[in-house]
């Protein structure tokens, strides 16, 4: 096993190595040759990509063999993997540690820029070459980094008989796919990025520009809503404290490139339909992927010390911090120089469409703002004090700072839409959304007068939930002119719309469904915190929890002690619940497992923890209102953004003539 191990550590690294030598190439000779107008340099752009990608891709797939194999003379597949590991943990593994997890991120990177090799034939030859050259140069600080401090294919000689295996809280479905699609968010707003350094290079952003943009912001901010809403419902169900968010530090570096990637989405439109905001938009662009650089350093510095945090020496943390200094130091200069030159051609009132998409921006990247701080924040006291000074910044926080900066802008999101272009009627706008505005106030008086321990803040928070949720179908209804035209009009007016407004439309509900889930959970949760003996009772929200008791049961690669609640209401048999604690022997450790039986309106939550060494047992037990609508909203929210995503006139490629519709013409005539 040991020549295999050799063979496939070596294969990885020579493949890192021929990877980074083709970044560098990718990286460099496209951009000189745009510059002096050599077009055999520029056309070297494509070929590097692909053998950048082909060799990254080897690279890749090594390592995932080492996993499947348990090849144990690999050091990494020896610190993160264990033989009685399931296979999916085995592969997960991959991604599980820091090392992996590199060699995950640079292939989305790699993949990216292949993708804009091959399918981006229609874009100006000059801006595709600059695109894939700061692409290059990003992978190459990467793969740099890669190779000369966390080289995931370093070999034990000898190797051991059996690995450490995988941190027992990363043995989850939930944990397998949420780092894929957060990278896939991080890794997509490379993109934007790209474009827009490409942009600035040459003086020029039109609105083709943001059209060429959308698709790869769109793409990695549907990825990021996945990743970041299966990384909550881990949390909630997983580490056994009945939250889903907690705004720790790692948290908020996923959460914050979404707040600046959905002002980017939202200005770029601007861009595109009104030749506005250009200089502002490109500068969100850069911002947006400097966070999630920033989010890279949080995570791999050391800095943090987090359940989701890979902890490392300092010395990979100065590599990224000096990464991070050179790409967002660098951008942020060229965006100095360039963008005066970045004039923009539409002119509008404030009272407009554009103006609320200007008020959607300046809300969320104060929101952005605010998260940022507070995670910062303790650092910075930290080093300035030289540690003397440990301060937390908690939830409450982010709940006094945070929450007031979104309720003006869900108020906006429902109107926003009923703007018209450049010059716009509000009182026109809020008499179209009068059924949205009586919905809300009826929810607020039904849920004062039938809601018990009902805060009057959380009402008006169901009743914003509300608002949003009708007034998106009060939109899509005006688009569609129902109730103005006959039905035969309508219909072909849902056929002829854009995929673009069926997935605006999904995106505010999603989002309506969220906010509800987050207001009913938290406001109307019950608690029961106790030491129970077999035979006991504990009721809660109606229902009663009989502890029948536990046992001992054996898992895969784990011991667990499992507990029976038998459930039932009103003396009517409703479930059986069983949580767990599990004890792993490689690496040793604990883990709680909740029981959690999730209906339409409300989850009953079981936990289980230690005994008295009396015959008890500490349980808890959670009703939580209407959870589940945090993640199904979410879910909405990025299949709206697919939907977006999959109307024709986002492609990678310059537009082309549009061919004259009789049909679409008529019905935008009715």
């Amino acid at each position: 096993m040991e020549g295999n191990g050799s063979l496939i550590g070596e294969i990885g690294l020579y493949a890192l190595i021929l990877a980074l030598v083709f970044s560098l190439v990718q990286g460099t000779l496209p951009m000189v040759g745009t510059h002096y107008g050599v077009g055999a340099w520029i056309a070297v752009a494509r070929p590097a990509a692909l053998g950048q990608f082909i060799f990254i891709t080897l690279a890749f797939s090594m390592l995932m063999l080492g996993y499947i194999v348990s090849d144990f003379s690999i050091e990494n597949v020896a610190l993160n993997s264990h033989t009685d590991k399931p296979m999916l943990y085995k592969i997960s593994g991959v991604w599980g540690n820091h090392e992996g997890s590199l060699i995950l991120w640079i292939f989305i990177l790699a993949l990216f820029g292949l993708s804009v090799a091959l399918f981006g034939s229609n874009l100006p030859p000059t801006l595709r070459a600059r695109v894939l050259a700061v692409q290059g140069l990003i992978s190459f600080g990467f793969l740099l980094f890669t190779i000369t401090t966390s080289n995931p294919f370093t070999l034990l000689n000898p190797p051991p008989l059996q690995g450490l295996g995988l941190n027992p809280l990363l043995q989850d479905p939930g944990l397998a796919f949420h780092p894929p699609f957060l990278y896939l968010g991080y890794v997509g707003f490379s993109m934007a990025f790209s474009f827009a350094i490409a942009a600035l290079i040459e003086g020029r952003v039109e609105p083709a520009w943001a059209r060429w943009v959308r698709p790869w912001t769109l793409a990695a901010w549907c990825s990021l809503t996945v990743g970041i809403a299966l990384g909550s419902w881990w949390a909630y169900y997983e580490l056994g404290w009945g939250g889903w968010w907690f705004w720790d530090p790692v948290e908020n570096a996923s959460f914050m490139p979404w707040l600046a990637g959905t002002a980017l989405l939202h200005s770029a439109i601007v861009v595109e339909k009104r030749d506005a905001l250009k200089s502002w938009t490109v500068l969100l662009a850069i911002l947006t992927f400097s966070l999630s650089l920033l989010g890279a350093f949080l995570v791999r510095s050391g800095v943090l010390t987090s359940v989701h945090a890979f902890a490392t020496d300092p010395q990979r943390g100065v590599f990224i911090l000096a990464l991070l200094v050179i790409v967002i130091g660098g951008s942020l200069v060229l965006y100095a120089w360039r963008a005066p030159a970045l004039k923009s051609g539409g002119y509008f009132s404030p009272l407009s469409r554009e103006g609320g998409l200007i008020l959607n921006n300046l809300l969320l990247i104060t929101a952005c703002a605010t998260v940022l701080i507070g995670t910062l924040y303790p650092l910075f006291l930290d080093v300035i004090t030289g540690g003397e000074s440990k301060v937390s910044v908690g939830p409450p926080y982010f709940t006094n700072t945070f929450i007031p900066i979104m309720l003006p802008l869900v108020v906006a999101v429902a109107i926003g839409p009923m703007l018209s272009w450049k010059r716009a009627d509000l009182y026109g706008a809020l008499s179209r959304l009068r059924l949205a505005l009586a919905v809300a106030l009826l929810v607020v008086i039904i849920g004062w007068y039938t809601i018990e321990n009902g805060s009057f803040l959380s009402l008006c928070g169901l009743s914003l939930a509300a608002w949003l949720f009708v007034g998106a179908l009060v939109d899509l209804g005006e688009r569609l002119k129902i109730g103005r035209v006959g039905l035969g009009a309508v219909w072909r007016r849902v056929i002829a719309q854009p995929r673009a407004t069926y997935g605006m439309t999904a995106a505010h509900m999603g989002l309506a469904l969220t906010i509800f889930g987050i207001v009913a959970s938290t406001s109307w949760e019950t608690e029961r915190l106790q030491v129970m003996r077999p035979g006991q009772t504990a009721d809660i929200a109606g229902y009663a929890l009989l502890f029948v008791g536990v046992k001992d049961v054996g898992g895969p690669n784990y011991n667990s002690v499992r507990a029976t609640f038998e459930v039932s209401r009103e003396g009517a048999y409703i479930a059986t619940l069983q949580p767990e604690v599990r004890t792993f022997t490689d690496p040793p450790m604990q883990t709680t497992e909740a029981a959690i039986r999730p209906t339409i309106t409300a989850d009953l939550y079981a936990v289980v923890g230690d005994p008295d060494g009396q015959g008890g047992w500490a349980t808890r037990i959670y009703h939580k209102p209407f959870v589940h609508w945090i993640w199904f909203g979410a879910a909405v929210m990025a299949g709206g953004g697919l939907i977006s995503l999959s109307d024709k006139r986002l492609r990678v490629g310059a537009p082309g003539r549009r061919k004259f519709n009789r049909r679409r013409a008529k019905v935008t005539a009715a």
